[in-house]
């Protein structure tokens, strides 16, 4: 009876929870897919910025590849979490948002800097920390399998990054 009791009630409270937005893999697996959207938005945003502002062609061929990338990258990844029932964010975070406008108000090769050091290199290294952790620790297949095919095309992007920083370094 008290089986037949709690199947009834799974039955009854599962599809609702699953309707309502309930993820179907685990919190931190739900987590990771949702910072890998919140960083794949900032490097879009920040690398279309890019894009109009940078003074050199090595900064704006960069951007490009940004833009290309992680718009692909972030397809592929829309449709993993909706197979997993996450709700994915639309834009960067709030403070990501407002480096990318403090972004906006530099000009000329301060830019071209500024962008190579933080959308370059800092944020790629930060998205290659999450994916490695992602890659080592998540419970679903299909999210670990995901990681795991992103990271050596994250780890490219940031070889290019330090040769942009080092291209794009003020000289002395």
């Amino acid at each position: 009876m008290k089986r037949t009791t709690t199947a009834l009630l799974l039955a009854l409270f599962l599809p609702a929870a699953w309707s309502q937005g309930a993820p179907l893999i685990d919190k931190g697996d739900a987590s990771f897919l949702k910072q890998a959207a919140e960083q794949g938005h900032a490097e879009t945003e920040s690398s279309r910025l890019a894009l109009q502002r940078a003074e050199t062609r090595e900064v704006k061929a960069f951007a490009q590849q940004m833009v290309d990338d992680h718009t692909r990258a972030g397809r592929e990844l829309a449709k993993l979490a909706a197979a997993k029932g996450v709700q994915l964010p639309g834009e960067p975070s709030t403070m990501q948002q407002a480096k990318i406008k403090l972004l906006g108000r530099i000009e000329g090769p301060n830019f071209d800097t500024q962008y190579a050091d933080d959308y370059g290199v800092k944020a790629h290294e930060s998205t290659v920390m999450l994916f490695e952790k992602a890659e080592a620790d998540a419970k679903d297949a299909d999210v670990k399998a995901w990681a795991t095919k992103m990271l050596p095309i994250l780890r490219q992007h940031l070889h290019h990054a330090y040769e942009l920083k080092r291209q794009t370094a003020p000289k002395p």
